[in-house]
């Protein structure tokens, strides 16, 4: 069952086109769905700044193809044309792809410690869903994911990749702070009121913002959140009349689309700003309509824009990339040892059952020669036997798990089905069914 991962990144689509690959919450079931139809254990990771489907499926399965489908028709391009912004990576690469992510390694922001979270929130969603024969994260995936959780752990436990890293929220402040200096006595308005929108509240506090105001569609969550960090709540239909008090907006909603278009904003602000007003939008999709960027006096940055903030604790968390890596290099090592054993234990069981059909066979043929024997005899004659069988088979066994951890698997796997008959009663139906286009078996 090869594992495999199709995405696109920061490192690929621009944001005009990642906010199109992303799916909402209310979304993921029915795409998780259409790919358990192919047998594919599945997984849809969506942040701001990656949608990715990870799958575990059987060989021959057309998964893979189904999820660049999938993605291509999100945004409205053909695979070839989508081809240009997607990846795929599989097996061990797909695998090291996942720790690296979950690690903060592949981050826009290195070392940003939000993407573990959203890695676990991407999984917990795949794991309510159930189709028809039964969950779409099963056996493969499972262990898959909770390697990723410990893997990202160790790397921010034992190494500083995760000390003084900034995050988006960090990186947003910073940029509010190149554009106005100082931030104290500035007025801030946070829309939405997730963990982005509370990391974000927590640095303007930090950075000595006057007023701090939050706006949800669900009040009861704005409220809590403004309690939490000293600022005040409004309802959401309210937040428009709230731009004309305030120096920064930060965006960062679940909405499908833009919540402050331009229409809106002249709405609020009919003689328009006043004074520098400036948008950070870090939702995808985004929160701000491009338009509101051409008004006079509006600043409106992307989450994109970030990269650009100079990061001063960049060069001390690059010098525990090596460690970083190690520790994700060794637990590719760990979860590829363990996974390549799946293949292994189905052919090391038809090996065993084939030499026990053998064992068995010419155990009854010589008995009915050997009938005047005694039954305790006969029992010592079948336990020898028995004995004899497992002596010859114990070597093979211990072989293949070998080469299961050594990456040369498949190639004894594919020896020993062949040289012991191991797949003749598939072959035989196989040959059963007449193809008179096909003269030569495809490998």
């Amino acid at each position: 069952m090869p594992v495999a991962v199709v995405g696109a990144s920061h490192r690929t689509a621009p944001i005009e086109l990642r906010e199109r690959f992303a799916f909402g919450r209310a979304e993921l079931p029915d795409a998780l769905l259409a790919l358990a139809r192919e047998s594919a254990e599945t997984v849809i990771l969506s942040t701001c700044n990656r949608t990715e489907v990870y799958l575990a499926a059987p060989e021959g399965s057309h998964a893979v193809e189904l999820a660049r489908d999938l993605l291509a028709a999100r945004v409205g391009m053909t695979v070839g044309e989508a081809a240009r912004h997607l990846y795929v990576h599989r097996d061990r690469v797909a695998v090291e792809h996942l720790f690296r992510v979950s690690s903060g390694l592949d981050s826009m922001i290195l070392g940003e410690p939000q993407i573990q979270g959203q890695v676990k929130e991407a999984y917990a969603a795949a794991r309510e869903v159930a189709g028809e024969d039964g969950a779409v994260v099963g056996q493969a995936l499972h262990r898959l994911f909770q390697s990723a959780f410990s893997i990202g752990g160790r790397v921010r436990g034992e190494t500083g990749l995760g000390r003084g890293a900034a995050s988006v929220s960090t990186a947003a402040v910073d940029l509010a702070k190149k554009i106005f200096g100082s931030l104290k006595g500035r007025g801030a308005l946070v829309l939405g009121a997730g963990e982005m929108s509370e990391l974000t509240l927590q640095c303007l506090r930090d950075e000595g913002v006057r007023t701090a105001i939050v706006a949800n569609r669900t009040f009861e969550r704005a409220r809590e959140l403004a309690e939490k960090c000293g600022g005040r709540a409004i309802q959401w239909d309210e937040f428009g009349a709230a731009l004309a008090d305030v120096d920064i907006v930060v965006c960062s909603t679940a909405a499908p689309r833009p919540v402050v278009t331009r229409e809106r904003l002249r709405a609020a602000l009919p003689g328009g700003a006043r004074r520098p007003l400036c948008f950070i939008d870090i939702a995808i999709p985004r929160d701000v309509e491009p338009a509101v960027g051409d008004e006079p006096n509006v600043f409106l940055y992307n989450i994109d824009d970030l990269q650009h903030i100079v990061d001063d604790n960049l060069g001390r968390r690059r010098a525990q990339l090596p460690a970083a890596e190690a520790i994700v290099r060794q637990g590719v090592e760990d979860f590829w040892q363990w996974y390549a054993a799946l293949a292994v234990v189905p052919t090391i069981r038809a090996l065993r059952d084939r030499g026990e059909e053998v064992r068995r066979a010419e155990v009854e043929r010589a008995m009915r020669q050997l009938a005047h024997l005694s039954p305790e005899d006969q029992l010592a004659i079948d336990a020898l036997t028995r004995a004899l069988v497992n002596k010859v088979l114990h070597a093979p066994t211990v072989n293949l798990r070998h080469a299961a951890g050594n990456g040369r698997g498949t190639g004894v796997l594919d020896a020993v089905r062949y040289l012991f008959e191991l797949d003749r009663e598939a072959a035989e139906a196989q040959a059963d069914t007449p193809e008179p286009h096909a003269t030569t078996r495809q490998g």
